[in-house]
């Protein structure tokens, strides 16, 4: 298994996550999301498994037309990513 956190340094519900795989001693990678961000390639992965709209809360992004036009604005913008975001592949789920 390669699993990855993508969080933020100060998010209680990554920290919830990065809990929940130590609890039972499963070995993960945390990516700090704000530092490092995400390649278009783990992104779109992530949009393919759980879909656009489960990505961000942010308003702002809802009233973009396309998804391409959705998915550029998440990429140039981390902070406006649900956090966490655990990938194991294919598979993703997004928040805690």
């Amino acid at each position: 298994m390669n699993i990855q956190i993508f969080g933020k340094s100060k998010c209680f519900d990554t920290k919830k996550a990065e809990r929940y795989f130590k609890e039972r001693r499963i070995k993960y990678q945390y990516i700090d999301i704000l530092r490092y961000g995400m390649s278009r390639g783990e992104l779109t992965s992530v949009k393919n498994a759980v879909g656009i709209g489960a990505l961000s809360r942010d308003p702002e992004i809802s009233y973009l037309a396309y998804d391409a036009d959705k998915l550029e604005k998440l990429f140039d913008c981390p902070e406006l990513l649900v956090t966490p975001i655990v990938r194991n592949g294919k598979q993703a789920t997004v928040g805690y």
